[in-house]
């Protein structure tokens, strides 16, 4: 049997090459639009996480200045709230008098106490035992003002401004002054004690040290053994006087023993004129040694035995006692520091700009 051929036009062998060639590349054509496909959501994530990361980094500066904005807040009322609390204490302070206590009209003992060394700068100095005495004295209730003493001394200038305000008050109020002396009252605070009308002690208190001293070092020796020269230089022959790696002359050592003797001579006065005929003078009373309460006593240095309860009771006869010693209040701490920290924080400033304080 013939086989037939098939109907149609023949194909060209020409047209079968091409129709390979796009069959071959077809699959290399699919996967490159496959790639294209996906490419494009690629970058559209990478463009999604730096604006995630462009507005992470915006939002946190923003609320970093919000809390340094919050903290400036905080801070400046802060300072508000020190200021009015300083404020209202000044004042209620000034409202409650010396110590802390109101004025008080009924009859009581006044006191005031000098603890401590005497001394400008200290909480006995003249200005603070001065003006809490001025405040009893003018208080109508107070029937007399205690001295509570405990002290070893200190500056004999801030001592002579206090014995002769206690001898001015006295005389312009007509109140008496008592001294009650605790642990110890020598030197300059005996000098203030012996302006009072009458001084009473303990048994064993410490009483006395008439005398005056002036001390020091020097290291001219030590200089000499390790060899180190002193080059001081000054404008006027005796403006060394006193220089502790200077050796000391005998025109300055008279000159300062001239000084001292002086100042000696003024506190045996006072001495004298506050103790007149009861004291028992003997050769060691003004030597600067000093004694026993129940000596001072026998010496005339002191009245009697008896303490604070006593003397308001049995002498004063007015129980009640009023405190007028001048304390430092917490308005007055807490200014002090403030002043000091704003004066340190100026002093950094300037040198930071090229300022040398010297």
């Amino acid at each position: 049997m013939n086989d037939i051929p098939p109907t149609g036009p023949t194909p060209d062998p020409a047209s079968r090459d091409e129709a390979a060639a796009t069959s071959q590349a077809a699959p290399g054509t699919q996967s490159a639009t496959h790639s294209a496909t996906h490419s494009a959501p690629a970058s559209h994530n990478g463009s999604h996480w730096e604006r995630e990361t462009l507005e992470r980094l915006v939002f946190g500066q923003l609320r970093e200045q919000r809390l340094v904005r919050r903290a400036n807040l905080m801070l400046r009322a802060g300072w508000l709230l020190f200021f009015v609390v300083v404020t209202w204490l000044l004042f209620h302070n000034g409202e409650s008098g010396i110590g802390g206590m109101s004025e008080v009209s009924t009859p009581h003992t006044a006191v005031v106490s000098i603890k401590g060394e005497i001394a400008a700068d200290s909480d006995a100095s003249s200005d603070a035992v001065v003006s809490a005495m001025r405040a009893a004295f003018d208080d109508a209730g107070a029937r007399a003002v205690v001295l509570l003493i405990d002290s070893p001394g200190g500056s004999p200038v801030q001592a002579g401004i206090i014995n002769d305000e206690i001898r001015r008050l006295k005389a312009l109020h007509g109140k008496p002054v008592y001294v009650v002396v605790e642990e110890s009252c020598t030197s300059a605070a005996y000098y203030i004690a012996a302006a009072a009308d009458r001084i009473f002690v303990d048994k064993a208190s410490i009483v006395g040290s008439i005398g005056v001293l002036m001390d020091g070092f020097g290291f001219t020796g030590i200089m000499d053994k390790v060899g180190v020269e002193r080059r001081l230089m000054t404008a006027g022959e005796n403006k060394g006087f006193l220089d502790p790696f200077s050796p000391q002359t005998p025109q300055h050592k008279a000159f300062a023993q001239q000084m001292l003797d002086q100042i000696h001579k003024q506190f045996i006065e006072a001495v004298r004129a506050g103790r007149g005929d009861r004291l028992k003078e003997t050769p060691q009373m003004f030597s600067g040694l000093f004694w026993s309460g129940q000596q001072a006593v026998e010496m005339g240095l002191a009245d009697q035995l008896g303490n604070l309860d006593y003397v308001a009771r049995e002498v004063v006869k007015a129980e009640d006692i009023i405190d007028y010693t001048r304390r430092e209040n917490v308005a007055e701490r807490l200014a002090k520091r403030f002043g000091a920290a704003v004066g340190t924080g100026a002093v950094k400033a300037l040198q930071a700009s090229g300022l040398q304080l010297r």
